[in-house]
């Protein structure tokens, strides 16, 4: 549904490549989707779009009790970045590229970990209602990686959550991150392998990701990069 215009890249000497208008990188919590997103959007000139997770109220007391305030939690990331993306919309701003740091439907998959069958029936009822009114993004990057590597890079970060950080709960997020995008057919997906290095995207590691963006993508490919310095 997004309105395509082409991306020019600094690779190709401004040359018109493949239609690209809306990209999104993502990956559970640890998996340095932010970061990327950044860089993609410096290197091709796009507009970047954040989640912003920290202005959930319900947050702070999710990680202090998930059971709790799981459905509170979701639906209100599900309403703030609906409204997002509904401003982005309405400005019309796909005339250039978009680079954003999440998915929309990505709170299906963190719904599927943290609620019970009777709240994730009632979620998805309500999701269903407004995720036709979103447009679609021209290609997801999924940046995969283990529970253990997102473990180690959520406690380097210096993150407090005890939710964040436990293993089990990785482990069930990644896993269902894993069965999403395996049957995931709204848009093209890479799957990124970020087990080849650590998160860390060097300068000739993100030009050779951008000459895999030029390619065409179909379905679900898969790469592989060298990330190390």
């Amino acid at each position: 549904m997004s309105v395509r215009s082409p991306i020019r890249s600094e690779l190709t000497s401004r040359t018109e490549t493949r239609s690209l208008s809306y990209l999104v990188v993502e990956g559970p919590a640890g998996s340095g989707k932010t970061t990327l997103a950044s860089l993609l959007s410096r290197k091709l000139g796009g507009r970047l779009m954040l989640d912003r997770a920290e202005e959930n109220p319900f947050l702070s007391d999710f990680f202090r009790d998930p059971r709790r305030y799981a459905f509170k939690t979701q639906l209100f990331f599900t309403l703030s970045r609906y409204m997002q993306q509904e401003a982005l919309v309405q400005q019309d701003l796909f005339h250039t590229l978009l680079i954003s740091d999440y998915l929309f439907v990505r709170d299906r998959i963190y719904a599927s970990v943290t609620l019970d069958d009777r709240e994730l029936a009632l979620y998805r009822k309500l999701a269903a209602l407004i995720e036709g009114e979103i447009p679609r993004p021209d290609l997801v990057i999924y940046l995969q990686y283990d529970a253990d590597t997102l473990l180690k890079a959520l406690n380097a970060s210096g993150g407090k959550s005890t939710v964040r950080t436990n293993k089990e709960y990785l482990i069930a997020v990644v896993e269902a991150y894993n069965y999403y995008f395996l049957h995931f057919e709204e848009a093209p997906i890479l799957i990124v392998n970020g087990m080849t290095a650590g998160p860390v995207w060097n300068a000739d590691a993100l030009t050779d990701l951008v000459r895999e963006l030029e390619k065409p993508h179909s379905g679900i490919g898969y790469y592989s990069p060298s990330l190390q310095t």
